[in-house]
């Protein structure tokens, strides 16, 4: 089974060299600490960066320096900033080759919510709606199960939509699934973790053909 950490290894082994990424709130953010060395990607944030590098190390933060997720952040060299405008017209243009978002729902046809839990205060649903309906490869960053235990890979989502058929691939801390509108189907498993666990785990179809690996991270 992986942690939050694990899942971000993971989803770096899905960067190609010279993609121009957007990573979303939470678990998202930590990619950008796992990229192979032997590919360079640029990360794009929707308040205003193109070029983002690792985490800051505690004593070296710049607190005017900040992702959409308010986290401060580091610059690669050859980092650029700019207005939201041009940010948002990048996302829209489609010139941002993978976006990768957290969600608490995704349905086995690819809807997507993450945004509001109906009885809770949110500030509202940011840059998401603009980049599910933009981006044309979604990765989702998620725990397979809520902490109550229950599924949050589901037939149909119950939480408001921010997006509908639009992720493409999952990675939990269970497994790693594709979305391809019939169901989830199971691609690889965590270390330690069996396909008895993952069904048990996933209120949607999951469909299971032949041997399914264990992930290598």
């Amino acid at each position: 089974m992986l942690d939050k950490h694990g899942i971000a290894k993971r989803i770096a082994q899905e960067l190609q060299d010279g993609w121009y990424v957007n990573l979303g709130i939470g678990i998202p953010t930590l990619v950008a600490n796992y990229v192979p060395d032997d590919i360079a990607v640029e990360f794009q944030s929707e308040n205003g960066i193109l070029g983002m590098g690792n985490f800051p190390y505690e004593g070296e933060e710049d607190a005017d320096l900040i992702n959409a997720g308010k986290q401060t952040v580091t610059l690669k060299p050859g980092a650029v900033l700019f207005d939201s405008a041009t940010s948002f017209a990048m996302i829209r243009g489609r010139h941002v080759q993978l976006t990768v978002l957290g969600a608490m729902e995704v349905s086995e046809t690819g809807d997507i919510a993450n945004w509001k839990i109906p009885g809770k205060m949110v500030k509202g649903m940011g840059g998401a709606m603009d980049l599910v309906a933009s981006a044309e490869n979604i990765i989702v960053a998620m725990m397979h199960t809520s902490k109550s235990g229950e599924s949050k890979l589901l037939p149909q989502c119950s939480l408001p939509l921010t997006g509908v058929g639009c992720v493409k691939r999952i990675v939990t801390n269970l497994a790693v699934l594709e979305v391809t509108g019939e169901g989830f189907v199971l691609i690889e498993r965590a270390p330690g973790v069996t396909v008895a666990e993952i069904e048990a785990a996933t209120a949607g179809k999951l469909i299971v053909t032949g041997d399914i690996p264990e992930m290598n991270i």
